[in-house]
């Protein structure tokens, strides 16, 4: 234990975390999502939580100087372990508590909320989630946001390689009106996209009401049913946005003339 470490222990912060009175974490403006750092020591993949608001308002404006776009949210404690649950399907491991202050120490969300891992569930009953993926898409979108002009860098490239590689691997959910068609979404300048989501909290952000049903779909078979005139799909439209450009599956030709 550092240090900064000393005045608090494990114990005191897990009980603090599950009963805070007062929380705050540190959101990305640009994924909707709480900000995610890789630790530079350890290789967590971390999210920043205080328990006051100058505290995170002062770590929220640190990123916003290294052009990160941030701002601050208070976690009411009925949406405590809704919140805790959903980090794991974003790949985090790590709270990051009063980083930057006397009282800082990490968290493992392991000895926070325990979860059962869903690829032990039978066939049939398996839970969507593509945790690799949509960290990757959370960095992706973090760095490329904090540029005025995207510039294709070196680690934007390799974020974009990994992502790719992980965008293969997966299998999505996939909404469907009840007339059996998929909705589309249309961008400013005209293209359109298909939305794909990585796992069922995200899906309900974009349902939020709507008459819709899932379905799910590899990687692979998506272009098999793009819809209309989609250039690609469109990973969780509500979240970090990610845009694929997808070439649909062609039909093949049947030969005129006789059988």
């Amino acid at each position: 234990m550092s240090d900064r470490q000393t005045a608090v222990t494990k114990q005191e912060t897990l009980a603090a975390l599950r009963k805070p009175g007062e929380l705050y974490v540190v959101m990305s403006a640009v994924t909707k999502l709480p900000f995610v750092k890789c630790d530079e020591e350890t290789f967590d993949d971390e999210i920043f939580l205080y328990y006051r608001v100058e505290d995170a308002k002062d770590k929220a404006k640190e990123l916003l100087d290294q052009r990160y776009l941030t701002a601050v949210a208070k976690l009411e404690d009925r949406q405590l372990l809704a919140f805790y649950t959903s980090l794991y399907t974003m790949g985090v491991n790590c709270l990051a508590v009063n980083h930057g202050t006397d009282t800082q120490i990490s968290i493992q969300l392991q000895d926070l909320v325990v979860r059962k891992d869903p690829s032990g569930l039978p066939e049939g009953k398996k839970v969507i989630e593509n945790p690799a993926l949509h960290l990757t898409a959370i960095y992706f979108m973090q760095e490329m946001r904090r540029q005025e002009k995207p510039q294709p860098t070196g680690e934007l490239k390799d974020l974009q390689e990994e992502l790719l590689a992980h965008y293969s691997k997966a299998s999505f959910i996939i909404a469907m009106q009840e007339d059996k068609q998929v909705p589309v979404l249309k961008l400013k300048n005209g293209d359109v996209y298909q939305p794909v989501f990585t796992d069922i909290l995200e899906f309900r952000k974009f349902a939020n009401g709507k008459k819709l049903r899932t379905v799910v779909v590899p990687a692979e078979k998506i272009p098999d049913i793009l819809a209309g005139d989609s250039r690609g799909v469109v990973v969780n439209p509500l979240g970090v946005n990610v845009q694929l450009n997808v070439a649909r599956k062609k039909k093949p030709v049947k030969p005129e003339g006789d059988a």
